[in-house]
């Protein structure tokens, strides 16, 4: 009974981390982001250029570009990739639609580029921390990165670097320079954000993990989760038996990916994970 209480607990827990996650981001691109024109990446930055090119409704046209995306990763990635990306690319559009009405109800005085700045940055970069930390993503140029990472053998953290660059660079052309300038402190911000709010202060995580399933986790860290891997032998202190230890650097924002995968393979599989403040070489 305890048992099932906790686990009742802990998905109310989640849920509740990701409609807080999404509001928060909704919150943060329509009151802040979105009538400053600061493009930080991914289909709901793109959107802001596309509306004052084409004048086209934000939340629709996330809908849109997320969907088809979706079904890309279907046909690209397969149904267990492409499901933690559903529920996420179906909700954010109805999020933003919602804070646009309440938004549209609300007189606000113009705000301060730099404050704009720094509370848009800071309120999206912990709603994307919440939503990613809850196992959920909001697909669109996620799924891009996952793609550019099976076909160009590119790590996660390099595919989303250039998305995103590609993205914000184009706010060059739309919106001039300095709204440019304005949207990379914007980007740096909620990167920086979302992993505090992952967990942790440090940029990569290292994971030492035993398991009885050695080949299937290590499978799942190199071909899923695109890092690569050590095992060393080990003895365990009370069994005295010998023993496999994976040792793996990933991403902060990769960390509850990993734990879910873990999990899901062998969940009798005993983990630490801590801080890797400084990392070099290994891609």
């Amino acid at each position: 009974m305890k048992i099932n209480k906790k686990i009742t607990k802990k998905k109310i827990k989640r849920w509740l981390s990701f409609f807080c996650g999404l509001f928060c981001f909704s919150f943060a691109f329509t009151f802040i982001l979105a009538p400053n024109n600061l493009v930080f990446g991914g289909v709901t930055g793109l959107s802001i250029v596309f509306k004052e090119l084409f004048n086209f409704n934000t939340s629709l046209f996330v809908l849109v570009v997320s969907s088809c995306l979706l079904v890309i990763s279907f046909i690209v990635l397969g149904k267990e990739k492409t499901a933690g990306s559903v529920l996420g690319t179906l909700l954010l559009p109805v999020f933003l639609e919602l804070t646009v009405l309440l938004y549209n109800h609300i007189e606000l005085e113009e705000i301060d580029p730099i404050l704009a700045t720094i509370f848009g940055g800071f309120l999206g970069g912990v709603g994307i921390g919440l939503i990613y930390k809850a196992g959920f993503t909001t697909g669109g140029t996620d799924i891009i990165n996952q793609i550019l990472h099976k076909y160009f053998k590119l790590s996660l953290g390099n595919a989303m670097f250039i998305t995103d660059t590609i993205i914000v660079t184009s706010s060059i052309f739309v919106f001039g320079f300095t709204q440019f300038m304005y949207a990379i402190l914007v980007l740096y911000i909620m990167t920086t954000m979302t992993d505090r709010v992952i967990i942790g202060i440090g940029n990569s995580k290292a994971f030492y993990i035993v398991t009885e399933k050695t080949e299937e986790v290590k499978k799942f860290i190199v071909d899923t989760m695109g890092s690569g891997v050590t095992i060393m032998n080990a003895i365990g202190g009370y069994s005295k038996e010998n023993q496999k230890v994976l040792f793996c650097v990933i991403k902060t924002r990769q960390y509850y990916i990993l734990k879910e995968g873990i999990s899901k393979i062998d969940n009798d599989a005993f983990f630490v994970v801590c801080d890797a403040y400084e990392v070099s070489g290994g891609e």
